[in-house]
């Protein structure tokens, strides 16, 4: 893993690399709002998406990088996977670029993808907040099928986020190329109950499942 300054388009932010051999695509990965690119989950995830021959990218929205816990606007985050973009593939040039992104991270870039701001080849998203917990009429949603690209929801079957189960599925219906893989009894960090492991293994579990679609996805043959 190496630390790098990623400048573009007047965003200006450190970015980690997980970098593969020869890399068949490269993953930027987003973090949730509640903890930075430094969280074991996301550490687990990006090595083990590194060694599958996919460079991974970590990076931190604006108001991580400026010492505040609370997201701002969306527009921010929006524009910096704009830059997140710009760096990736100026990276790993001549490859596919993935976004994708835990919880928060990956409803942003869903809107980026949805707005033209990315042109991403594929989108994972890690925990998707479908709505607030207790509050499914608040629907984060309209904007899915404006996301032309392949979507891939990793889901908890226990998440509160977003129950009940059947509105992902309809949400996900209403996308142009999209599916989820489910994870039984999974919460929305991806815990189960009576299922003591560290967030690292938890990450990597999560991201590994991602990798056979990925690979069928972007047309390349599995490492």
């Amino acid at each position: 893993m190496i630390a790098v300054a990623l400048s573009s388009g007047g965003v200006e932010l450190d970015a980690w690399m997980d970098e593969a051999d020869d890399p068949r695509a490269v993953i930027a990965l987003a973090h949730g709002a509640g903890a930075g690119h430094e969280h074991p989950f996301l550490v687990g995830a990006a090595r083990v998406w590194a060694d599958a021959g996919f460079t991974t990218v970590r990076f931190d929205f604006p108001y991580r990088h400026a010492g505040r816990r609370m997201p701002g606007p969306a527009a921010h985050a929006v524009e910096t996977w704009a830059a997140v973009e710009t760096f990736c593939r100026g990276a790993a040039p001549g490859v596919p670029f993935v976004a994708a992104g835990k919880s928060y991270g990956g409803r942003m870039a869903s809107m980026a993808a949805a707005e033209g701001r990315i042109v991403a080849d594929a989108l994972v998203y890690l925990g998707y907040p479908l709505h607030p917990p207790g509050r499914p009429e608040n629907a984060r949603t309209a904007h899915l099928p404006a996301v032309t690209a392949p979507q891939l929801f990793l889901a908890g079957t226990k998440d509160p986020f977003l129950q009940p189960l059947v509105d992902l599925e309809a949400a996900v219906a209403a996308c142009h190329d999209a599916e989820i893989r489910w994870f039984e009894g999974g919460g929305h960090s991806f815990e189960v109950a009576g299922r003591k492991l560290p967030a690292g293994e938890v990450g990597a579990a999560t991201a590994r499942s991602a990798v056979p679609w990925l690979s069928a996805r972007l047309q390349r043959p599995a490492a």
